[in-house]
């Protein structure tokens, strides 16, 4: 990631809200870091700055940024990927702010991807009831979800992401940069969220993917921007309706029933693209059984996925154990599991508690 404040002007996608909460900008661009004292804001006199061990380097180079600003700012390094989404380590990070004394005017920096970023908007709504908070998001993942949408969250033995709140962010840096030194496989995974994104509103993003998918598999590619602003923009505007998950914000969880699931099952050594993916092969499975979904756009799921090299299977001996995660996803209603299908390209909805038989069956169209 660079501090090039001559860079050029990023695109601003902005997330609104019509519950009264602050609306904040998402930038989408190149030599980002510059922006961040702005997002921080003049009323804050301390910053922390939690990051992944792994990206060490880069939260030193904030923290001297910063500090050159003229804040007072600590480096709160957490463990890498989701070993860092735990009690454990949150207790660890509100030790850390207590000692630095960091007070409600002050505000707390997640530098990473999206496990990174989870956390530090969990610490921070959890530290004096709610401090100000920015995602300095450095995966392609992290760009397209988890630092937009204001959901953040720990795992449990139970679940992922089964302990958390709602508190947006008050700023996001996606600097397309920092998606130069991101492992091929790990950019591949964060294509799962992207393509999530143009099933349920956007089908230009599929266009895109389809016109040339090797060149989607990298971020050299010709459209990384576009891809990335359309996921952006397809989240920022369900989110901004609908911040509480108490409506259409469901539909932001296509593929992630069983996609937490296998993460769960696999100890969180998947990657949530890969465990997604499946999980829309899934998803359109069951809703192709339902009646709902043709066959060309059930059918498109695997092509498009398959073509960036994303999984479209997992273990058939595994779905008594990953019925009965799914049985606690927060999803679920009462007794009753509820899944994100499509009845055509573009149009998500509910579909409430399908029968057993039904289940089995679409499962059985992914089981290895």
């Amino acid at each position: 990631m660079t501090n090039d404040r001559t860079a050029a002007e990023p695109v601003r996608i902005t997330v609104g809200a019509t519950d009264g909460t602050e609306a904040y900008d998402v930038l989408v661009g190149r030599g980002l870091l510059g922006e961040l004292p702005g997002m921080i804001g003049t009323a804050a006199r301390r910053v922390a700055v939690l990051v992944p061990e792994a990206l060490a380097a880069s939260g030193d180079q904030v923290r001297d940024d910063l500090a050159e600003q003229g804040y007072e700012a600590i480096l709160v390094q957490l463990p890498n990927a989701e070993e860092a989404k735990t009690a454990a380590v949150a207790q660890y990070c509100w030790r850390a702010l207590g000692q630095s004394g960091f007070t409600r005017s002050d505000v707390i920096v997640g530098l990473g991807g999206g496990t990174a970023t989870d956390v530090a908007g969990f610490v921070a709504a959890t530290w004096l009831r709610g401090v100000r908070w920015v995602a300095v998001s450095t995966t392609l993942l992290g760009m397209v979800d988890a630092a937009v949408g204001g959901k953040t969250g720990i795992n449990t033995e139970e679940g992922k992401n089964l302990v958390g709140a709602f508190h947006p962010p008050a700023g996001v840096l996606c600097d397309l940069d920092a998606l130069a030194a991101l492992p091929r496989h790990d950019y591949v995974a964060g294509l799962a969220e992207i393509i999530k994104a143009g099933f349920i509103a956007d089908p230009r993003i599929l266009e895109l993917i389809e016109e040339d998918p090797e060149a989607a598999r990298t971020p050299d590619g010709p459209h990384t921007a576009e891809l990335v602003e359309r996921a952006i923009r397809v989240k920022a505007d369900v989110v901004s309706g609908d911040l509480k998950e108490a409506g259409r914000r469901e539909i932001l969880n296509y593929g992630h029933t069983l996609g937490h699931a296998i993460e769960k099952n696999e100890r969180f050594q998947w990657r949530h693209g890969a465990a997604v993916s499946v999980g829309m092969v899934f998803a359109a499975e069951l809703g192709r059984l339902a009646g709902r979904l043709d066959d060309a756009t059930a059918d498109r799921h695997r092509a498009v996925l398959a073509s960036v090299g994303l999984p479209l299977t997992y273990r058939g001996d595994q779905w008594p154990r990953l019925l009965e995660t799914m049985k606690v996803d927060k999803k679920t209603r009462g007794d009753l599991l509820r899944f994100i299908v499509l009845d055509g390209l573009a149009k998500p909805t509910v579909l409430e508690g399908p029968d057993q038989a039904m289940l089995f069956a679409a499962y059985g169209e992914v089981a290895e």
